[in-house]
């Protein structure tokens, strides 16, 4: 693969993501360092400069070599072409040279996305735009280069997509907020906004800062490269597609615009991809700021505001990355899992321990776990103990009516009942029971064999604790 995508000597090295010798002259940033009385056209104009050869870069042998990775580490589905990851090596060492010379004389194309529909936990579809393989790559490559370019101007309170921060900042910094006494949240959502993102207002975003006017003509082919449904290919005026490695830092750019707003007015917020809390001291400064950035967003992005789903409240009556917060007796503004998210893993939890799925308890069980696993990995920072501890109790029960469904008729149950140190007369009057599954999963009969212990040995990982070592 590392030969098929060029020799060593043709390209300078990468080290962080700029060419060594650029690291040297701007201080490892590809951002101009220029003299205090320095105008800024002058810095703007040497910045682009540095920029007008990043094509080179991005198609620098170890750059594609780490999208290439990237890519079929992470599997994912095919584009248009049907091509599945794994077919992308023997490709490239057959075809990688025509690309380049491609992407360097600027006659690539890119594939139109495949569309594929993903329903959304509040109903609806969130439309997922598929490139084909090739294409994720050239993609990751671009957005690997381009992260050193703008990540580092980007404001302290943007937490989506960024390298070294997390989902878990963003509460945690929402939550300083509310405990300084900003108790008041301006829940801003914007309609649709991966659809809506205006090409001509990003790519003048994104053409301050990229000198390579290449570049610029191939990132607008990605934007417009068109979805293919049903067959027919229908081109794109405006929008990022999602599932393309490069939408997340073109949503930064855009939203950049709105992140410097809000610093110039000094709101207090926190940012996550396209979802933006501002937090104030009073309900009537709250409506006053969503009335204003409701206005900056429509007018100067060009984008608009969901009025059904955006709100002036109090931070314990919304949901933010799917938490809530909500008071302790001392007052202190704590962390917990909003109920809509408890709703949706119980959804998850319900297939998988559904008692009619014809499974071995050892395959449900791993899919148990890997849900479980994810969920507590990513609810765990929640001050939320009983929420863990009242699931705990929940899928046990429902593990427990799975057993007593798979031991089937009453020779049997008595057999397994017996093996889990019933006396045999006990055990026959219990299987003979004519309690529901449900109803049975909660008896003595069950909770007295079925033990916790019992099911943490047949591989059930407790959440509470695997809560108590994330938390």
């Amino acid at each position: 693969m590392k030969d098929s995508l060029g020799t060593a000597e043709e390209q300078n090295t990468l080290k962080s993501g700029y060419p060594e010798e650029v690291r040297v002259e701007t201080g490892g940033n590809l951002e101009v360092q220029t003299g205090d009385t320095a105008s800024k056209n002058r810095s703007d104009d040497v910045q682009l400069i540095y920029t007008s050869n990043l094509l080179e870069w991005i198609l620098e042998r170890e750059n594609m070599t780490r999208a290439y990775e990237q890519v079929v580490g992470n599997k994912g589905s095919h584009g248009i072409d049907n091509m599945p990851v794994d077919q992308l090596k023997p490709y490239l060492q057959e075809n990688w040279e025509q690309i380049r010379s491609q992407l360097l004389d600027g006659t690539y194309k890119p594939r139109a996305v495949r569309r594929v529909e993903i329903p959304k936990p509040d109903g609806g579809f969130r439309m997922l735009g598929i490139p084909t393989v090739l294409d994720r790559m050239i993609q990751q490559a671009i957005a690997q280069i381009l992260n050193g370019v703008f990540d580092h101007k980007f404001s302290e309170s943007s937490y989506g997509f960024r390298i070294g921060r997390s989902a878990h900042d963003a509460i945690e910094a929402a939550q300083k907020y509310i405990s300084e006494g900003y108790e008041w949240v301006v829940d801003i959502d914007l309609e649709k906004f991966f659809d809506r993102v205006n090409h001509d207002k990003l790519m003048s975003l994104i053409a301050r800062r990229v000198g390579d006017k290449r570049l610029l003509k191939l990132i607008r082919r990605y934007l417009e490269s068109g979805v293919m449904i049903n067959g027919v290919e229908v081109i794109s005026d405006d929008g990022v597609p999602q599932g393309g490695p490069l939408s997340p830092l073109l949503s930064n750019i855009m939203l950049d615009e709105l992140d410097k707003e809000l610093e110039k007015r000094g709101h207090r917020f926190v940012r996550y991809a396209d979802d933006c809390n501002i937090y104030v001291k009073s309900e009537r400064a709250g409506q006053r700021v969503y009335e204003s950035i409701k206005g900056f967003l429509e007018i100067k992005l060009k984008l608009k505001v969901n009025e059904d789903k955006s709100a002036v409240d109090k931070p314990e009556r919304r949901k933010f990355l799917g938490f809530s917060f909500y008071r302790n007796k001392d007052g202190e503004p704590l962390i917990k899992v909003h109920q809509r998210s408890i709703q949706r893993f119980k959804e998850k939890v319900k297939r998988v321990t559904n008692r009619n799925w014809g499974v071995s308890m050892e395959t449900r069980l791993r899919k148990l776990n890997e849900i479980t696993t994810g969920w507590v990995n990513y609810y765990g920072i929640a001050d939320d103990g009983y929420t863990f501890r009242s699931l705990d109790k929940w899928i046990r029960r429902r593990l427990r009516a799975c057993f007593w469904k798979q031991w089937g008729c009453f020779k049997a149950r008595v057999r397994n009942l017996v093996k889990l140190g019933v006396s045999n007369d006990k055990a026959r009057e219990w299987a003979a029971t004519r309690k529901a599954y449900w109803r049975i999963s909660s008896s003595p009969i069950l909770q007295t064999t079925l033990t916790n212990l019992h099911l943490e040995k047949q591989g059930f990982k407790s959440l509470v604790t695997r809560y108590l070592v994330v938390h």
